[in-house]
């Protein structure tokens, strides 16, 4: 006698997949290169046609994995110079960091540092000038045509904006060599920062205003101190003008309050702490500074601790074992991680910057209403 047959639930199949276009953010490229993650990096740049392709491609790279940076750049650059040996290729070079650091979001500052290690060690340096003079140069382009840039259509300011903000990260992340050895900041990015901010507070439409705001957010402290050592008093207009347009101009409410925000920034000295020690003295003795950027974790019972508990390292390992928050990494550090499974530093976690300006107008908004 034959026993019955169950019946089996049919599977259920299903056409979503994890690479639909609608799990990927605006701005990013599905189309990275496989190259990147499976091969070798010696193999990378076999197989490329032209320049503009190896080179893109390790743009997008980047862009996909900004941990990757450390580990890759070196063998980028030595690469570059065994292939960038005339004035054309240099110039090709500089014009596609250029494009990526302004028309892909939150790679300005990727680009930056990208700008400042090329800088260093290409070899190349032709009578029209080495990258770091044909990057200015490429900058100067974009910067005198400003004044029309701020009274352009929106697409046109936002390409400004885009520009502005990457010569901020400039300004912040590119060395330059003294003839002693010290190493200082370009002092014609921080002329053209001026005037650049000058520009957009001379068109006081909302955007503009936002990036001004931006800009002073990421830069401003280094540029007051700078101008301090020169004896200038140009932070000080800059905030007169900022509390001009405050009273006077039609910009929006919330960006009114963006812009009075920032004068109370400036006015605690951008958040910093008075009579801090220099980095390379810095101790948790004399540097009120020091543990700022440390996160805050709570224990069980709910107890705050910070680096700054006498007991920190040891509650910090304990809430890791518990938590288990690296399951994939052993204590020395080799990674235990199976194939296609992200690396944390490979996780980017800053906002869009469409997301970031609506997460700061309803963080204004709710502000606004809790007080009425």
């Amino acid at each position: 006698m034959t026993e019955p047959q169950l019946a089996v639930d049919p599977v259920a199949t299903s056409n979503l997949s994890a690479k639909a276009p609608e799990f990927y953010p605006s701005g990013y490229n599905q189309n990275f290169n496989q190259n990147f993650t499976d091969s070798s990096f010696e193999d990378r740049c076999d197989g490329y046609l032209t320049l503009a392709e190896y080179v893109q491609d390790f743009l997008n790279h980047l862009t996909e994995q900004p941990g990757c940076f450390e580990t890759e750049i070196e063998q980028f650059a030595e690469t570059l110079n065994g292939w960038v040996i005339a004035d054309e290729a240099l110039q090709e070079l500089v014009e596609l960091i250029y494009q990526q650091a302004t028309s892909v979001p939150n790679f300005s500052y990727m680009g930056a540092r990208l700008c400042n290690y090329l800088s260093h060690h290409l070899t190349i340096s032709p009578q029209s000038g080495n990258f770091r003079q044909l990057l200015l140069q490429r900058c100067r382009t974009e910067y005198e045509n400003r004044d029309e840039a701020t009274k352009g259509d929106e697409t046109t300011r936002k390409e400004f904006h885009a520009f502005v903000l990457f010569l901020a990260e400039l300004y912040l992340n590119l060395e330059i060599k003294g003839t002693k050895g010290q190493v200082t900041r370009a002092e014609i990015l921080q002329e053209g920062l001026r005037e650049l901010l000058n520009a957009l507070f001379s068109n006081p439409v909302d955007s503009n205003l936002i990036c001004a705001v931006k800009l002073l957010k990421l830069t401003g402290s280094v540029l007051e101190d700078a101008w301090k050592e020169k004896g200038k008093n140009d932070m000080e207009e800059m905030i007169q003008r900022i509390e001009n347009v405050v009273l006077d101009a039609n910009c929006s409410r919330d960006v009114k309050h963006m812009l009075l925000k920032l004068v109370e920034l400036r006015s605690s000295n951008w958040g910093r702490v008075h009579g801090t020690t220099p980095h390379a003295e810095a101790t948790p003795e004399n540097d009120p500074n020091y543990f700022m950027n440390e996160p805050t974790f709570y224990t069980s019972d709910g107890v705050p601790f910070t680096a700054a508990d006498p007991d920190y390292q040891e509650k910090y390992q304990e809430l890791l074992e518990r938590e288990d928050l690296f399951p994939y990494y052993e204590e020395n550090g080799a990674d235990l991680s199976g194939p296609g499974e992200l690396y944390f530093d490979e996780i980017d976690d800053e906002m869009d910057p469409e997301i970031e300006e609506a997460y700061e107008k309803f963080c204004l908004e709710s502000e606004h209403n809790r007080k009425q």
